[in-house]
């Protein structure tokens, strides 16, 4: 089979530039808000879909999460994706659109999961004095930067760091990382193996 990839963008594209440099095959390119990453989509050659969460009710207490995520989902569905990739997506998404792609979600996340969940990772990494981090790619669930984990690498907490410094070294072995992962994954769909099976390639990677 032709694996059909979808990521999911919401600032800059900064993980996505290095799927494209990479030469991961992507698909589709998809926002929940207008941002930078759809400019890296299109200058690219791929399709962007911006599926805008204004549009269900924004940043207020009335955003319709179940209903976005439905759609979401369609959307994906109505253009073949076979596998989602989240590159700072910042919209968390409910189980129907995991349940739409069971076990075909992936998420990277800087820090060594199951440590320091959440948006804040890094700046928690700090406070805890530990002295290392690092970044996880893992398969994603509807809980919060949860689920099977594929692959993994240590970045060492310098004396010096600020959350700034620190996670700028985590995005360069993430933006590493996180093709080796995805195009690894890609391929054994492509053979009509399990996502997971993937987990015990990636310590050469």
């Amino acid at each position: 089979m032709v694996v059909r990839l979808c990521v999911l963008v919401s600032g800059s594209g900064t993980i996505l530039e290095a799927l494209v440099a990479k030469d991961v095959e992507i698909a589709l390119v998809g926002a929940d808000r207008p941002c930078r990453g759809l400019d890296v989509a299109r200058t690219a050659g791929i399709e962007a879909l911006l599926v805008d969460r204004a549009d269900y009710g924004g940043f207020t207490a009335d955003f319709d999460r179940d209903r976005y995520s439905v759609d979401l989902a369609k959307e994906l569905s109505s253009r073949g994706v076979d596998l989602v990739a989240m590159a700072g997506f910042g919209t968390i998404i409910t189980r129907s659109f995991h349940d739409a792609f069971l076990g075909r979600v992936l998420n990277t996340h800087p820090s060594l999961l199951p440590d320091f969940k959440g948006w804040h990772a890094v700046a928690q990494a700090l406070a805890s004095g530990v002295t290392e981090t690092g970044c996880t790619v893992h398969v994603a669930t509807e809980k919060l930067d949860d689920g099977p984990i594929l692959a993994q690498r240590r970045v060492a907490v310098l004396r010096e760091d600020d959350e700034s410094s620190l996670h700028e070294r985590i995005k360069a072995v993430e933006r590493e990382l996180y093709p080796a992962v995805v195009t690894r994954v890609m391929a054994a769909l492509d053979e009509g193996r399990d996502v997971l099976s993937v987990a015990s390639e990636m310590e050469d990677v």
